[in-house]
């Protein structure tokens, strides 16, 4: 079983290394702002993916949080193809396997019929070797990826695309228990609708289950169900990816925690 965490970008094969894991995911820049992406690491793109390859690390980025590939809005929903294309681009060049995106989300007067076709729309124009993961969230009436109805209603829009085959799915467990979904048995309720699980972001929530809140927590320290958390690290046959905070030491905590459990 592939196990890694989320790591800062400037050298996130050491972070990798230090948390006795075999996979990471970082960022390309501020995930907060509309900037091009860049390699952060010393020796740029090439450097990073040979160093990688030699060392047996995969590695996932994580895709800027603004973008919103279902919103009506163009001068956000263009932007975001924008910025996605320019990430998977750059990803390419390091030799990701993935590029992790959330599902996005319309406003309340919106009908969320369109946020599916412009997702479909989105898809429409990738054109990469690199799989675009969509990733459950955790709250929001209008999200497209909240609800297993939603995401069934946004995986047969984006069917339709003649790139359908590039995007795969991201499920995080934090995120799931917010949106009030049973971790128990939910790989399998996934797997009826997307036909695959590619990625886990394998996090404890900090609130209760049904919250809405997207605030990770260490293993063992939140409010997930346990036994539902190694079910799904049992039946997923995905890699997990810890976005559990505190660093490379306590995500290396959560790794430990992890494989003691998986190993009785």
């Amino acid at each position: 079983m592939e196990i890694g965490g989320h790591v800062d970008a400037a050298d996130p094969l050491a972070q990798a290394r230090a948390i006795g894991g075999t996979i990471c995911q970082f960022f390309f820049g501020d995930p907060q702002t509309w900037k091009a992406p860049s390699v952060a690491y010393d020796g740029g793109a090439d450097a990073l993916k040979a160093d990688a390859e030699a060392a047996g690390i995969g590695l996932y980025i994580h895709a800027p949080y603004v973008i919103n590939l279902a919103s009506t809005n163009n001068r956000i929903r263009i932007p975001s193809r924008q910025l996605l294309n320019k990430t998977v681009d750059l990803a390419a060049r390091i030799g990701a396997r993935g590029v992790i995106v959330h599902g996005g989300h319309v406003l309340a007067a919106d009908d969320p019929g369109v946020g599916f076709d412009n997702w479909r729309k989105a898809v429409d124009g990738l054109h990469t070797s690199v799989p675009v993961l969509i990733e459950n969230t955790a709250g929001g009436k209008n999200a497209m990826a909240r609800t297993l109805e939603r995401l069934a209603q946004l995986w047969d829009a984006i069917g339709h695309s003649p790139n359908a085959s590039s995007i795969g799915f991201c499920l995080d467990t934090c995120h799931a228990h917010a949106a009030g979904l049973d971790l128990a048995g939910l790989t399998g309720r996934i797997r009826a609708i997307t036909g695959r699980i590619d990625l886990v972001h394998f996090n404890d929530s900090r609130d209760a289950f049904g919250s809405g809140a997207d605030r990770h927590a260490s293993l063992g320290a939140g409010h997930c169900d346990p036994d539902g958390l190694l079910d799904v690290a049992a039946s997923a046959n995905a890699p997990l990816m810890l976005e559990t905070p505190g660093g490379p030491q306590a995500q290396a905590a959560d790794v430990a925690w992890l494989r003691e459990r998986l190993a009785r």
